[in-house]
C-alpha cells in the first residue's frame, strides 16, 4: 500500500524541509542581507532544490517573514534558558554571555536582527521593518523586566542602553572586523551589572 497524499510521513517530512528553508534565510539574509540574497542562495543552504522554495514561500517577503519568525524563536528559546536562572542579574549576564558567544559571527556580520531591521528599514512598504522591530521589542521588554525585578530605577532607560550597548558593539565589531570588542564591551557591562545595588 502506497502513503496517501497526506500521510503522516509526508506532513513530517515537508515540515522537515519547511524548517531548513527558514533556517537557511535567516542564516543567509544575515551573512548577505536582502537584497542580495536570491532564492537559489537560500535552496542552496538549505539543500532544496529551487524549484521547492516556491511550494513553502511564494515571495521574498515571505521569506523575509519566515527568517523574522526564526529570529523570534532563537530569543524566545535563549530567554527561555536564561529565565531558568535563579536570580535576574544572573539572567542579564548570561544574556551578555550569549552576545559575546557570538562574536565571530558579530564581526563578520554584524547583529542578525540589528542589520535586518536596518535593512528592512530602507525598504518601501511591506511592514516588514515594523515586524522586525518588534522582534527587537521583545528582547527590550524581556530585558527591562529583568531590571525591574532587580528593582533597579529606570528599568526601561536601563534596558535601552544595555541592548543599545550589545548593537553598538555589533556593529563595531563588524565595522572593524575585531571580535575582541565583543569581549571587552561584554566584561564592562557585566561589571556594570555587579555594581548595580
Amino acid at each position: 500500500m502506497t502513503d496517501s497524499v497526506d500521510s503522516p510521513h509526508r506532513r513530517t517530512k515537508a515540515a522537515g524541509k519547511r524548517q531548513r528553508l527558514t533556517a537557511a534565510t535567516a542564516r543567509v539574509l544575515h551573512e548577505q542581507g536582502v537584497e542580495r540574497t536570491t532564492i537559489a542562495d537560500i535552496a542552496r543552504a538549505a539543500d532544496v532544490p529551487a524549484g521547492n522554495v516556491y511550494y513553502y514561500f511564494k515571495t521574498k517577503d515571505e521569506l523575509v517573514q519566515a527568517a523574522l519568525a526564526e529570529h523570534t524563536g532563537h530569543l524566545e528559546e535563549l530567554t527561555g534558558i536564561l529565565d531558568r536562572l535563579p536570580c535576574p542579574r544572573e539572567r542579564l549576564k548570561g544574556l551578555i554571555d550569549a552576545w559575546v558567544g557570538r562574536r565571530e559571527t558579530a564581526a563578520r556580520f554584524g547583529c542578525p536582527m540589528g542589520t535586518l531591521a536596518v535593512e528592512l528599514d530602507k525598504r518601501t512598504g511591506g511592514g516588514l521593518d515594523l515586524a522586525a522591530g518588534q522582534v527587537i521589542r521583545r528582547l527590550l521588554d524581556w530585558v527591562e523586566q529583568q531590571f525591574r525585578l532587580l528593582g533597579v530605577t529606570d528599568p526601561e532607560g536601563r534596558a535601552l542602553a544595555l541592548v543599545g550597548a550589545y548593537q553598538g558593539m555589533s556593529l563595531l565589531s563588524n565595522a572593524l572586523r575585531d571580535p575582541e570588542i565583543m569581549t571587552r564591551e561584554g566584561a564592562r557591562l557585566v561589571r556594570e551589572l555587579d555594581s548595580l545595588a
